[in-house]
C-alpha cells in the first residue's frame, strides 16, 4: 500500500448514496427510469433563488465568505436565536462530521437507534469511536432504551427526527424526557434534515430548548425543503460555546458562495418553500393511502418518503422495482424507502410495487 493510511481510514467503508436512473437503466437493459432513492426535491429552485445565483456567476473567481455571516444573520433572524448560536457546514452531513470531529476521541462512544441515516457509523469510524447501536421500536427511535446506553464515555448521542430511513418521530416531550435524562456531558444531536415535512402535532419547534439544555445540538439543511441539494449547505443551531467547538473544524470555504446565496434567497421566500413542501406532504399522504388499500404496512410517515419495512424481500423487491425503471433505496433485511415525488412518478410506483409483488408471489405485509 502507497504511504501509510491511518488503519481506520483503510477499513473506512465508501458511503454509498442513492444508484442514479442511468445506472438502473444500463443494468436492466431499460429506458425512462425514475430515481426515487435520495430522498431530493421533486422541483427546481424558485425563480428567485435561480436569480440569486445566476447573479453570483461572475463572482466564483473570488472565494467566499468563509464564515458566511450574512447568511448566519439571516438564519438567526428566522430561527429568533443569537447569531452566535449558529453555524453553516457543507449541508447536515458536513456539520454532523465536523461535530464528531470536534467531541469525539477514539475509544469514546457515539450512540444512536438504529437502523437510522447510514453516515453516523461512517463518521464514528472516522474518529474512531465505539458505536452504540439500540434497535428501534415499531420503526421509531427508542429514547427510553437510548438513554439507558448513554455512559459516561458517551460523548455523543443522534436523535433522528423524522428519522431515515423509516420516516418515523419522536414527540417533543419525549425529547425533552430524554434531555433531562442523559448526563449534560453528553452531546444530544437533533437530526431534523427533514423538519419541514412533518405534520404530527406532538412534533414543536425544537430550538427553544437549547436555552434550556446547553447540551443540545439541532442541525438542519437545505437539501430537502428548500430543493438545494447539489449546493451542499446545512446549519446547526446551538449554544454558542459548542457552535464555537463546531467551527473549529470548518473546512475553509466549505460553503461555497453560490450556495449561500441560494440558501438566503430561499429564507426569503420562505413562504413560496412552504407551499410547496404542502405539495410533497399531500402527495406522500396520497402515496401511502394507495399503499395501505393495497394492504402494505406503512408506518406514519414524516419525512419527505415512504418506508416499506420488507425484512429479507427488501432486496429483491427493490431489483423488482429497478426492472420496472422505479429506482428505489434498498437496505437489505430491513425495508425499502421511497422519495415522495411528483404524481406521475409516485403512480409509477405505486403500480410497480403491486406489478412486482405479483411477479415474485409476495403478499403485501
Amino acid at each position: 500500500m502507497t504511504g501509510r493510511p491511518r488503519p481506520a481510514i483503510a477499513a473506512l467503508p465508501a458511503y454509498r448514496p442513492g444508484r442514479s436512473a442511468a445506472a438502473a437503466e444500463a443494468d436492466h437493459g431499460i429506458v425512462g427510469a425514475v430515481k426515487l432513492a435520495s430522498n431530493e426535491a421533486p422541483f427546481v429552485p424558485l425563480p428567485s433563488v435561480a436569480g440569486a445565483i445566476s447573479a453570483g456567476i461572475e463572482q466564483v473567481n473570488l472565494y467566499p465568505d468563509h464564515g458566511a455571516v450574512e447568511l448566519r444573520s439571516d438564519l438567526a433572524a428566522h430561527l429568533g436565536v443569537d447569531v452566535e448560536q449558529v453555524t453553516v457546514g457543507a449541508g447536515s452531513a458536513g456539520l454532523l462530521q465536523q461535530i464528531l470531529l470536534s467531541y469525539v476521541e477514539p475509544g469514546d462512544e457515539v450512540a444512536m437507534c438504529w437502523p437510522s441515516f447510514e453516515a453516523y457509523p461512517l463518521f464514528a469510524l472516522l474518529v474512531e469511536a465505539e458505536q452504540v447501536r439500540v434497535p428501534l421500536r415499531d420503526e421509531t427511535f427508542d429514547l427510553p432504551a437510548l438513554a439507558a446506553a448513554v455512559t459516561e464515555r458517551t460523548k455523543v448521542a443522534f436523535v433522528t427526527n423524522p428519522n431515515n430511513p423509516t420516516g418515523t418521530v419522536v414527540g417533543t416531550d419525549e425529547i425533552v424526557t430524554f434531555l433531562e435524562t442523559v448526563p449534560s456531558t453528553c452531546l444530544v444531536v437533533l437530526d431534523e434534515a427533514y423538519s419541514e415535512f412533518v405534520t404530527d402535532p406532538g412534533v414543536v419547534d425544537s430550538t427553544p430548548l437549547i436555552s434550556t439544555y446547553p447540551n443540545l445540538v439541532v442541525t438542519r439543511t437545505f437539501s430537502k425543503a428548500h430543493g438545494l441539494a447539489a449546493l451542499r449547505v446545512g446549519y446547526t443551531v446551538g449554544n454558542p460555546e459548542v457552535i464555537a467547538m463546531i467551527d473549529r473544524t470548518l473546512v475553509p470555504f466549505a460553503v461555497n458562495s453560490l450556495a449561500q446565496r441560494a440558501a438566503r434567497a430561499s429564507l426569503a421566500a420562505i413562504d413560496e418553500m412552504r407551499v410547496r413542501v404542502a405539495d410533497v406532504v399531500t402527495e406522500r399522504t396520497r402515496v401511502t393511502a394507495a399503499l395501505r388499500s393495497a394492504g402494505w404496512t406503512i408506518p406514519e410517515p414524516q419525512g419527505n418518503f415512504v418506508w416499506l419495512p420488507l425484512g429479507d424481500l427488501a432486496a429483491d423487491v427493490g431489483a423488482a422495482l429497478e426492472r420496472r425503471g422505479i429506482v428505489a433505496r434498498a437496505f437489505p433485511e430491513v425495508g425499502i424507502r421511497v422519495t415522495t415525488s411528483d404524481a406521475a412518478a409516485n403512480d409509477r410506483f405505486v403500480a410497480a410495487l403491486d406489478d412486482a409483488a405479483n411477479d415474485l408471489g409476495i403478499r403485501p405485509t
